[in-house]
């Protein structure tokens, strides 16, 4: 498994735009191939902030979702509303405690 943290920044103002186009494309995400997981969090200090957990089959499946129409279209669309360089890391799990 392949984890994927991406931490995004946007203007007040565009939340509720960015908001509004994730629940648009949050399932075609879900469903592309390769992707295991997805959730979107924002954090509790600064509403400003979100960030995106996804689990891929493997490394090569995240990039080929990064190659698609989908992932250009959405990026295309989103990096418009940032407020600031967006940051994402790629990372092992540890540890799983339920």
């Amino acid at each position: 498994m392949f984890i994927r943290i991406v931490k995004l920044r946007f203007h007040e103002e565009h939340i509720n735009t960015f908001l509004n186009n994730f629940e648009e494309v949050k399932h075609m995400i879900r469903n592309f191939e390769g992707n295991q997981f997805l959730e979107l969090y924002q954090d509790k200090n600064d509403p400003r902030i979100f960030f995106t957990y996804s689990y891929w089959d493997n490394e090569e499946a995240l990039e080929k979702y990064r190659d698609s129409v989908l992932f250009n279209d959405v990026w295309s669309f989103v990096k418009k509303l940032f407020s600031d360089k967006p940051e994402a890391w790629s990372v092992d799990r540890l540890a799983t405690l339920e």
